[in-house]
């Protein structure tokens, strides 16, 4: 049997793109229009931004619980956040979690070491890109990572905001993220993660300066693997 699939989703084209790849993908593994049980649940991502404004990661945490409870009540075997930002509240919920979970950015990581691409950019919020989500698991791998310069830090993340989470994707937004990779590129790195689970709607691996890392469609493929019946 399959295992069912939780998704603990916070904003919602990136929830979204999770969720179809899952199911556009698992029938090439599973047959046929098949793919494994998957249930949803999420707050306003005005709750979460709240917290997130303020620091509040403990508070980030009870939420993403509250929405692991319900899934799991709903039958999930186990859970994945298809949202990099609210990972840096993992350590509250890994303990209470009553099933266990894919981290977004071991996934990623994962992947990084099996291609090996030792030194990675990283794209995301400003609260990603300054924080501890991907730099714990990229040394756990043996990897290191760079964020762009404080300016681009600002603008990307403003372009997050302001227009990815609303479905907003621009040819001049679009070119913009391609010039930091560039710069990210002239920097060393050899890969760059799409670490916002929007940011793959928007740029275009076939033309991107680097070679990318989607963790949106990657931790919906390592969920789908473990969902899937084993042979």
């Amino acid at each position: 049997m399959a295992k069912h699939i939780g998704i603990v989703a916070c904003s919602a084209e990136g929830a979204a793109l999770c969720y179809r790849t899952i199911c556009a993908e698992a029938p090439g593994r599973m047959g046929k229009h098949n793919h494994p049980e998957i249930t949803m649940h999420t707050y306003p991502l005005s709750r979460y931004m709240d917290l997130v404004v303020a620091g509040n990661w403990e508070g980030v945490g009870r939420l993403m619980l509250q929405s692991a409870r319900k899934v799991a009540d709903a039958g999930a075997d186990f859970a994945i956040c298809p949202d990099n930002t609210i990972h840096q509240a993992f350590e509250f919920v890994a303990a209470e979690s009553p099933i266990p979970w894919l981290h977004i950015a071991r996934v990623v990581a994962g992947e990084a070491k099996r291609r090996s691409l030792k030194r990675l950019g990283v794209l995301g919020t400003k609260y990603l890109m300054e924080g501890p989500v991907y730099s714990g698991p990229c040394a756990d791998f043996g990897l290191t990572c760079l964020t762009p310069e404080k300016s681009d830090r600002r603008e990307i993340d403003r372009i997050i905001f302001d227009e990815l989470v609303k479905g907003e994707f621009t040819e001049k937004s679009r070119l913009y993220f391609n010039i930091v990779i560039a710069n990210l590129k002239k920097r060393g790195c050899r890969a760059v993660v799409l670490g916002c689970t929007e940011i793959p709607l928007l740029v275009d691996p076939n033309d991107c300066p680097l070679p990318t890392l989607d963790s949106t469609r990657l931790l919906a493929r390592a969920a789908t693997d473990k969902a899937a019946p084993q042979s």
